[in-house]
């Protein structure tokens, strides 16, 4: 305690006495009422020459002064001026200014100096002694100071408890913080709020919520700092209704106004997606600090409100200043809804303002860029931060792939392995480049470097490797990648039977699926979206039905993805009246699902049913997009509906605004050849705004094949396609075939050589179908497979009778130069033909078939299905490459129109 004589010397004359009382009093209160700088060097000056600067009040006060100002040297100064002193509130001084200043490890030094010097503490040492304890986390001179505590009997008193617990639980150890509460005689609203806080800032939040309700118990009221410490832990646990009630006990005892109370309710509410709650509160609140803000824009980002996030950010930008927190919330907000202007806006808020962009900010902010698909400024971006580290280069290299800018994403991952080794998540991005480019070589070099960093174990990383492989045609390398894994996830399965589908390797995928059932591992939604596409490939029924039946028990049927599936997979497999079935049970139907339908009409020639799907579909307020006008294009086109096509085309450009693509431009054609307007069709191609491509002369030049007309514009169109130089082989076999039906052998011969010098391969035309639940498959000309001789007789047999019926073979689908019989005989074994008659033998008659095709039905294997199904007194639903044709007692369902 400071005494007079502590004070102000003794013995003056009364009237200097009294004079110095009264200096006293005017420099103690202007200590008290500067607050600047030069003020305070004044009154130090004044002190100084006075001789009042060595006196442990004013030197005490100084000290305390300069903490309150953050000049720490000039507290060093003063009380180096005082120096050596025994008196313990100096020290203390010095020690909280300090500490007061951030200047831990020097408060820690200047207590370890009076205990060398065997000054003792007092009660008033410890509070800020502790405090640099924690704020140094020195964790071992926590210990010693706490053991001088308890040496000097300092346990009970209740500020150097309260620093106690709130330094163990800065340290994480809040079971020593929790003794130390439990061993204090008294305590405060301190105690208690440094405990719960304690809890909270280590989501211990079922502690924090205990201790909460003790304190209610044990009769404390709480405050402000109390509510808003316990409203984490509300969220923490989902506890709505506590935070329901902690809210309303706010309110009663009129702390809600409190902007850090309302700010961790607005958290609490953010949280738990009470937006209502949160929407209300924010209104309602008197005082918004930058906090305030802060909490609701990076809230609503991270609940996908993206757009409402952006909104409120550039209003806060009005009253007050974003920290770099929320800044990259709304980046990432921006980045996911593609909103490059607001994005752009945010950068130039930053650099007007001089934030400095840190590690993350930059990287959030190539990711934007990069998503909105301005690579030159993610590059910018990337290109000035200082340091980068993996997310910046696994960003920018990211941003480059997803805008198929393969080779800058290669020339970046380069660069990158000479600034930092590559992880997991960068060969994760780089090697689907090998699936897009096709490049093998690409994907092998990918895998040894995988191999020799370490990474090929990498669960994620064989994943890659499975799927590349098998897109670069290497479905072999691709089952070894999946065989040799030692653990596998959900995620290697759908890859594997993914891979399975995409290589045709439809038998194989089917086992991967009893594999998986086998090792009890799980089917997820991907699992299902992976499967029915090797049903309806294959046109395998029975395994469709079963996978519907899995979709019910694993209670997948609301998912709307997977009821889009099941439409397709059930047009797909012949049974478009399931199709309908599972459309009319879908309460939720998106642009989709009524794709899918009219696309399935479209397949089975419904037309016009397609046509009213589409219109109903407009009527439920769904706007069709650019796939949804393909469908009915496609519906209209193997409908013989040419107008009604051609509106729908306008429609999608003049109505919808939606620009057509190369696709839309070849369906058109399609539309027009189909119905024989072959002249209108070249001239529509010759209109188009961009290149034709191959597939827009393929489709016209396949329409003058069919035709068997307009031989000059055959012509025209297969130059057309050599000139493009397509890698798809099938141009290049349309085109010989073309030329071979002219008798322009030369021609023939030129492109057969330039097929064979690109190293081409004809896909072989190939037909199956299921028997007592076996798929049987052939292929055009194929003579070595059961019941090969009953098969041919069979055909022999049939070929008489249709031949009585009227039929007469159409040799001009013959595409080679030979003889007549010789192509009587390469028709007869076309393999819609061979499965025909196998399927006719191994069924009770009048069964109805099924036949799949994976190409084109020639004209004249459609004529002959046509008498077949009459002679026999048979059904037979073929499905082509195009669409389903249902023959019956002598005809087709697509009226000869496909």
């Amino acid at each position: 305690m400071l005494t007079s004589t502590t004070m102000r010397p003794s013995k003056l004359h009364p009237f200097a006495q009294q004079i110095q009382e009264s200096l006293y009093v005017s420099v103690s209160r202007a200590l008290s009422l500067t607050s600047n700088i030069k003020e305070l060097h004044k009154i130090h000056s004044l002190l100084i020459t006075s001789g009042l600067v060595r006196t442990v009040f004013f030197s005490g006060k100084l000290i305390s002064k300069y903490a309150q100002l953050k000049d720490p040297h000039s507290c060093s100064s003063v009380f180096i001026s005082v120096s050596p002193t025994n008196n313990v509130y100096q020290w203390n001084t010095i020690i909280r200014a300090m500490t007061h200043n951030g200047l831990f490890i020097e408060a820690l030094n200047h207590y370890t100096k009076m205990r060398v010097l065997n000054i003792k503490p007092d009660p008033f040492t410890f509070p800020s002694v502790i405090n640099s304890c924690a704020g140094s986390g020195k964790f071992d001179t926590a210990k010693i100071v706490h053991e001088h505590v308890l040496e000097l009997g300092f346990q009970s008193d209740l500020y150097i408890g309260n620093a106690l617990i709130d330094m163990y639980a800065r340290f994480s150890t809040l079971d020593k913080a929790r003794q130390v509460f439990d061993e204090m005689p008294n305590r405060d609203s301190v105690s208690w709020n440094s405990l719960v806080s304690g809890y909270t800032a280590h989501e211990e939040w079922e502690k924090a919520l205990e201790t909460f309700h003790q304190s209610r118990t044990a009769g404390l009221t709480p405050d402000s700092f109390m509510v808003s410490s316990v409203l984490p832990a509300c969220s923490g646990l989902n506890a709505i209704m506590e935070g329901q009630i902690v809210h309303g006990l706010s309110l009663k005892l009129r702390i809600d106004i409190n902007t850090k109370v309302c700010n961790s309710l607005l958290s609490m509410y953010l949280k738990s997606n009470k937006l209502e709650e949160c929407h209300k509160l924010f209104n309602e609140m008197p005082i918004r600090d930058t906090i305030t803000w802060n909490t609701v824009v990076s809230g609503y980002s991270q609940l996908g409100l993206y757009q409402e996030s952006i909104v409120l950010f550039k209003e806060m930008l009005n009253n007050h200043k974003p920290d770099l927190l929320t800044i990259t919330s709304v980046f990432h907000a921006c980045s996911n809804i593609r909103d490059l202007e607001s994005g752009k806006f945010v950068h130039n808020y930053m650099v007007v303002n001089g934030y400095e962009c840190d590690i993350t900010a930059s990287n959030i902010l190539i990711n934007m860029y990069a998503k909105c698909g301005h690579l030159s400024e993610a590059r910018e971006v990337f290109n000035k931060m200082k340091t980068k580290d993996l997310t910046s280069w696994n960003s920018l290299i990211n941003g480059f792939v997803k805008a198929s800018l393969y080779e800058e994403a290669i020339e970046t991952f380069t660069s990158m392995k000479m600034d930092i080794t590559p992880d997991f998540v960068t060969y994760v991005t780089i090697l689907p480049i090998g699936t897009f480019l096709m490049s093998l070589k690409l994907a092998k070099s990918l895998h040894c470097e995988t191999i020799k960093s370490g990474f090929n174990s990498s669960i994620i990383v064989r994943n890659a490797l499975i799927d590349v492989y098998a897109k670069c045609g290497k479905m072999e390398d691709a089952l070894n990648q999946f065989q040799n894994m030692k653990d596998r996830d959900i995620v290697s399965w759908n890859t594997i039977i993914s891979a399975c589908s995409h290589s045709d390797e439809y038998n194989l995928g089917f086992r991967m699926i009893n594999q998986m059932r086998i090792e009890g591992i799980l089917p997820n939604v991907a699992t299902i979206l992976t499967t029915l596409p090797l049903c309806s490939n294959l046109g395998a029924k029975r395994q469709g039905k079963e996978l519907h039946g899995c979709v019910f028990k694993l209670n997948f049927e609301s998912n709307i993805p997977i009821t889009n599936a099941l439409i397709e997979m059930y047009s797909k497999c012949g049974n478009l009246k399931n199709s309908i079935r599972v459309f009319d049970h879908m309460k939720v139907k998106d642009v989709v699902t009524w794709t899918s339908l009219i696309y399935a009409y479209g397949i089975y020639g419904q037309g016009n049913k397609a046509i009213i799907a589409f219109e109903n579909m407009k009527a439920a307020r769904i706007i069709p997009d650019r796939i949804a006008f393909l469908a009915i294009i496609f519906a209209c086109s193997h409908s013989g509906l040419v107008e009604k096509g051609r509106a729908y085309f306008n429609e999608m450009t003049k109505d919808y605004k939606i620009d057509p693509k190369i696709e839309h431009y070849a369906c058109v054609v399609d539309l027009l050849s189909r119905s024989g307007q072959l002249p209108e069709a070249e001239k529509f191609i010759l209109s188009m705004p961009m290149t034709p491509d191959a597939s827009i002369w393929g489709s016209l030049l396949s329409a003058c094949r069919a035709s068997g007309t307009h031989t000059k514009i055959a012509e025209r169109a297969s130059k057309r396609i050599i000139e493009l130089n397509s890698n798809n082989p099938g141009y290049y076999i349309l085109v010989s075939n073309v030329y071979a039906s002219l008798k322009k052998w030369d021609e023939v011969r030129k492109v057969r050589k330039l097929i064979k010098d690109k190293g081409f391969k004809k896909e072989a035309g190939r037909s199956w179908l299921d028997i007592d639940k076996k798929i049987y498959v052939f292929s055009s000309g194929e003579k070595f497979f059961e019941q090969y001789e009953e098969v041919k007789n069979l055909l022999e047999v049939l070929g008489v009778l249709i031949a009585k019926e009227g039929y007469i073979g159409n040799l001009r689908y013959v595409f080679h130069d030979v003889g007549k019989d010789e192509k009587r005989e390469i028709l007869c074994g076309h393999s819609e033909r061979l499965a025909i008659a196998f399927g006719l033998l191994n069924t009770k008659p009048g069964t109805p078939l099924q036949i799949m095709k994976n190409l084109r039905v020639c004209e004249d294997c459609h004529t002959v299905t046509k008498y077949i199904s009459k002679v026999v007194e048979r059904e037979f639903l073929v499905r082509d490459a195009n669409r389903f044709h249902l023959f019956k007692n002598g005809s087709c369902s697509c009226g000869d129109y496909w």
